[in-house]
């Protein structure tokens, strides 16, 4: 990852960014920032995004700052930021947490999937292409659970249903590779 928008500031300190992390929300800060306010919270519940409110279950630092990782400030912060991710990175506590997460986790795959660069494990790759083929299949084939040809608009309910499954399907997959690649074991 490129890392924090140009010109932008940490919001917990107001200063350039030292150790850049973005969390499940997209929001970028010092990962020295997000700890103490993490620390300073209850440490057994994940900290709040200090901008959006929503609960911080997954914080990634640049690349750039995992190939410093051997210099000893930047050591010290990436395990605690690896041990925040151990205990709340390896799976959303609700539906509702998931679908927030959506966004910004299929963004971040979108981008993976079109740098050449970065390679996504074949298992990984293959099973989100999978998932994406079936589900488009069923959308378009004349078969459904609930006909559209018989209830119009409604009809469309399993269509978008199967959809969701599909991306929240998705969405996990990808949330364990950055959770394996950030932290995890």
């Amino acid at each position: 990852m490129a890392g924090p928008p140009e010109n932008d500031i940490c919001s917990i300190c107001h200063g350039s960014f030292d150790v850049p992390c973005q969390s499940n929300c997209s929001h970028w800060f010092c990962a020295h920032c997000i700890m103490t306010v993490w620390r300073h919270g209850s440490t057994f519940h994940p900290c709040r995004c200090p901008l959006c409110r929503r609960r911080i279950t997954l914080l990634i630092p640049t690349d750039a700052i995992l190939r410093r990782r051997h210099e000893p400030f930047i050591g010290s912060i990436l395990e605690r930021v690896e041990t925040y991710n151990r205990i709340f990175g390896g799976t959303s506590s609700s539906l509702f947490q998931k679908m927030q997460d959506l966004p910004f986790l299929l963004r971040r795959l979108l981008k993976e999937l079109m740098d050449p660069q970065r390679s996504l494990p074949l298992v990984i790759r293959a099973r989100v292409y999978i998932a994406l083929i079936l589900s488009a299949v069923y959308i378009f084939s004349p078969i459904d659970i609930i006909p559209e040809a018989v209830l119009g608009v409604v009809g469309l309910l399993d269509d978008l249903l199967i959809v969701l499954i599909c991306l929240l399907h998705v969405g996990a997959l990808y949330r364990s590779v950055l959770y394996y690649r950030h932290g995890g074991l």
